[in-house]
């Protein structure tokens, strides 16, 4: 049975309501946020307090020389919290803090081989890798979202990855928040998260985000929303079978896309491996596009480091196998292989400017 919205649900909605507008891209009085939204401006007043004491708005001095009371415009507030994105490669960890105004604040990525690691032993490195760039922003954090290699369930628990062959049926979002003082962490696919700071770094709203490297995964951007499947396992693209008598891949299958594809098939960078990446990725999008009918392709990843060979083939496939009168758009990504990391601090940040509430009733 459906129940009328209370109090507090509707003061959430609306807290909701003006912080959106305030996060615009212009900054706007008071007066200009009730005029937006409707509400009134004692209400918006109000609101406005609340999201202030919450660190998520600062009031600007207001600009002198006009005539009558001046406004103060409001913005958000770069001192607030902040999103931790931390991610757990097939051999590095890394950590990235995102200020409220998306503003990357801190990042590093540092070297550490998970192929045969134990899952704990990893994650006290990136515990430790956290810890150290939080201090150095001094920004209070919000909540966490860590990248990983694999499928993650709808749990968040890392079920499998194909290329650490020890992480199986891990909850390393629950790990992780033990670690980090009860911070809330949250898991995610890299690809995915990669895919989503594409979007909304402006790229197109309907992709197939393709992320190279040891593994190859994508994450799939439908009307500007990230289709992850009935269990997370949409766009494990690096394990579509191009080469059907090809080399035995690490999921246990045998010519997988990775095998030809993926870091370790270009290690040596030669133009012929290079040629034959590409083809492989063209003859794998053919089919996700075919399916999927998306206009855009995005190589990001370490994809880009291959230059504009990788790209000309893989266009060249794509354009003999498509049959779309409009084509298919292929280009790198412009944010490189830090992508999965930005997506996922800057995936908190968009979950506080969704809901302030919950971080102010959390708080």
């Amino acid at each position: 049975m459906s129940v009328p919205a209370g109090q507090h649900t509707v003061r959430r909605h609306n807290l909701a309501l003006v912080l959106g507008e305030v996060a615009g891209p212009e900054p706007l009085s008071r007066a200009a946020v009730a005029a937006r939204t409707g509400l009134t401006r004692g209400t918006v007043s109000s609101l406005v307090e609340e999201l202030i004491a919450a660190g998520l708005v600062t009031e600007l001095a207001a600009a002198r020389g006009g005539p009558g009371r001046p406004a103060s415009p409001l913005r958000l507030d770069p001192r607030g919290p902040a999103g931790l994105g931390l991610e757990v490669g097939v051999d590095t960890v890394g950590a990235c803090v995102v200020d409220l105004t998306g503003a990357v604040r801190a990042q590093r990525t540092v070297v550490s081989d998970h192929r045969d690691d134990d899952p704990d032993a990893a994650l006290a490195r990136l515990t430790a890798l956290a810890d150290d760039l939080v201090a150095e922003t001094g920004l209070p954090i919000a909540g966490a979202t860590v990248a990983l290699p694999g499928v993650v369930g709808p749990a968040g628990v890392l079920e499998r990855a194909p290329n650490l062959p020890r992480w199986v049926d891990v909850a390393v979002g629950d790990a992780l928040s033990t670690r980090l003082h009860g911070l809330p962490v949250r898991a995610g696919n890299e690809a995915d998260l990669a895919a989503l700071a594409e979007r909304w770094a402006g790229g197109p709203s309907d992709a197939v985000v393709v992320s190279g490297g040891i593994g190859v995964g994508a994450g799939i951007l439908l009307d500007g929303a990230l289709f992850a499947g009935g269990g997370g396992r949409a766009g494990e693209i690096g394990h579509v079978v191009v080469e059907p008598d090809g080399q035995a891949c690490h999921c246990g299958g045998r010519g997988c896309l990775e095998t030809v594809a993926g870091l370790e098939a270009l290690a040596a960078g030669r133009p012929e491996a290079v040629g034959a990446a590409g083809r492989a990725l063209g003859i794998a999008l053919t089919g996700a596009v075919h399916l999927l009918d998306v206009p855009a392709v995005v190589l990001g990843g370490s994809y880009p480091g291959c230059g504009p060979p990788l790209l000309d083939a893989v266009r060249a496939e794509l354009t003999a196998r498509v049959f779309s009168r409009a084509g298919v758009e292929v280009r790198f990504s412009t944010l490189g292989p830090e992508a999965a990391l930005r997506g996922a601090a800057t995936a908190v940040v968009q979950g506080v400017l969704a809901d302030p509430g919950a971080l102010i009733v959390r708080a």
